[in-house]
């Protein structure tokens, strides 16, 4: 992956209305895409996730920063004059036109050459796999084939960055699935910069190269998919991505980066202190449901507690232990293991957890 500057977001705030009715939507955001980059924007309705990608599009002007395409100031700039395309939520096809048709109008817009227009729809077509479909309606074929037409025509200008707002969502589940892996080939393919706007965490983790997570305005982290599933900042991004646990400890030893931390059992453990947690402190600990061990009560454990629930998902059984504090925890174990044959609903274990697993969460 290049790490020349594709885009760069500058203290980038957008607010809408005035007075009492005013919405800061951005506040102060900044942010730098690297060229040939998948890079999501991920997190909650009203976070400002889209509209930060309305003003890298140029649909909304910055209310303060700047925001740079190849380094050039660009917020003064409409839409057609910006090195970009989005791909919508709504594919907005001509229902008219067949799919060789709809692919090749933005670029007979552009007055391209009919022979050049002839080859790019036919690459486009064999990029997105609806080279046999290339002669039916738009109005007649499915809604994963008319994502498929939207992402070809969008690419086929050959943008610098293609802007992708939720567009899977309104699709089923397995073929949102498959269409994921599909459009991070793509990318790969045209070596196009993707910005991809999302609420669906999994989306995110499985098609990244990094991720920003927001939240009212502001990112909060910025990081790869493993960065940000294993190594959250704070509270909202350990449990936004994925599930997770929150576990309250004590710092009793700390020098420099290494202490010790004592748990509700009593028990204390050494870790690497990555927060500014003095000792006799009390700390957030995430601690993600498959890095728990369950283990016969009488063992080496961390932690006791009751078995509450068992529920079997296929692929993994997810265990509910009410801890001997009162607070709940979740386990996650893999089916082969074959936990799920062996307890029961009331049983006592131990709950065992390396301390790489806990992660200290920033203040």
């Amino acid at each position: 992956m290049s790490t020349a500057v594709a885009v760069e977001a500058k203290n980038v705030s957008k607010i809408f209305g005035a007075g009492i009715g005013e919405v800061r939507a951005l506040d102060n955001v900044s942010v730098t895409i690297r060229q040939n980059e998948f890079f999501t924007l991920l997190g909650p309705s009203g976070c400002g996730k889209t509209t930060l990608l309305r003003l890298i599009a140029g649909f909304e002007m910055p209310t303060d920063g700047s925001i740079l395409l190849d380094g050039e100031e660009v917020a003064h700039l409409p839409p057609f004059k910006r090195h970009v395309n989005t791909v919508f939520q709504n594919y907005a096809l001509f229902p008219h036109m067949t799919v060789a048709q709809n692919v090749a109008f933005g670029l007979e817009m552009l007055g391209k050459p009919k022979a050049e227009v002839q080859t790019t729809v036919a690459a486009m077509l064999k990029l997105v796999r609806m080279e046999e479909l290339k002669d039916r309606r738009t109005s007649q074929i499915s809604g994963g084939q008319q994502q498929r037409v939207a992402l070809a025509r969008a690419l086929a200008p050959k943008p610098k960055v293609l802007l992708l707002d939720e567009p899977l969502s309104a699709l089923d589940l397995k073929l949102r699935k498959e269409m994921q892996i599909e459009l991070k080939r793509m990318q790969l393919e045209t070596g196009i910069t993707f910005i991809f706007v999302t609420h669906d965490q999994e989306e995110a983790l499985t098609m990244s190269d990094r991720i920003a997570v927001m939240s009212r305005g502001h990112i909060l982290q910025i990081g790869s998919p493993t960065e940000i599933y294993e190594h959250p900042a704070d509270r909202f991004v350990a449990d936004f991505i994925g599930e997770t646990n929150f576990l309250e400890a004590e710092v009793t030893e700390r020098i420099g980066d290494d202490g010790k931390i004592r748990l509700p059992s009593g028990i204390a453990l050494p870790h690497k202190m990555s927060s500014n947690a003095g000792v006799g402190s009390v700390v957030t600990l995430a601690i993600r449901p498959e890095r728990i061990d369950l283990v016969r009560p009488d063992a080496d454990a961390h932690l006791k507690g009751r078995v509450d629930n068992i529920i079997y998902f296929g692929t993994d059984t997810t265990f509910h232990i009410g801890l001997e504090t009162g607070q709940a925890l979740t386990v996650r174990v893999q089916n082969r293991r074959g936990h799920q044959e062996v307890l029961q609903t009331g049983d006592i274990v131990g709950l065992k957890i390396a301390p790489e697993a806990m992660q200290i969460l920033r203040d």
